[in-house]
């Protein structure tokens, strides 16, 4: 059993290395959601079908939303917050 929750373990902390938003025990709710927002304005530039429906929605040209979405990703929820000193 123990080999089994080694074992589990281990490959949530090669996920965690490998792939940036999948967070850790360190993750602070800032830097979660700063992934999440990424992750979904790169869906909307991904997928061209949501870049037009949103495009449609927000009555503005695809490139105008692509552009958009690109500066949105530079700082999605605004400065990180100060970190209290230990």
């Amino acid at each position: 059993m123990s080999s089994d929750a080694k074992s589990v373990y281990s490959q949530q902390e090669h996920l965690q290395m490998k792939y940036v938003g999948t967070g850790h025990a360190d993750t602070s709710k800032w830097e979660w959601a700063v992934n999440q927002h990424r992750d979904t304005y790169a869906a909307y530039i991904g997928h061209y079908s949501l870049l037009a429906y949103n495009s449609v929605a927000e009555n503005e040209s695809i490139g105008r939303l692509k552009y958009q979405y690109l500066q949105k990703m530079l700082s999605p929820c605004g400065k990180p917050p100060k970190k209290e000193d230990d």
